[in-house]
């Protein structure tokens, strides 16, 4: 059974940084994108971040390029995300997702975790 759980959400007050971590089992995924996806409250889930299965493939959404670092580690089997200079509007749940194509659609992926959540303060 495949299972993803993120971890290392909390509070931060704007400008500072999180590190989410996303620990996969239940199968190797080193031939898949592993994604970061994140749902503020009334809205659609939304692309964050995604990483090929190598590593050196990475892609951002405009809103986090420059201030948010995708990475993994296959022998772990764990994703991260680093979150640098936070604004309020990050505020969201934020998801891990295993899939086979690197994409930034919903529909593109095939596993998801229970999602973190991430609040940050004005």
């Amino acid at each position: 059974q495949v299972q993803l759980v993120e971890s290392g959400g909390g509070l931060v007050q704007a400008g500072g940084s999180l590190r989410l971590s996303c620990a996969a089992s239940g199968r190797t995924f080193s031939g898949y994108v592993m994604a970061w996806f994140r749902q503020a409250p009334g809205k659609e889930r939304e692309f964050v971040a995604a990483i090929s299965t190598g590593g050196p493939w990475t892609t951002y959404a405009d809103s986090v390029k420059g201030r948010f670092f995708i990475s993994r580690d296959n022998a772990k089997n764990t994703i991260y995300l680093q979150m640098n200079s936070l604004k309020p509007e990050d505020t969201a749940v934020y998801y891990c997702a295993v899939g086979l194509v690197l994409d930034t659609r919903v529909k593109s992926y095939d596993y998801w975790g229970q999602g973190t959540q991430v609040t940050v303060s004005s």
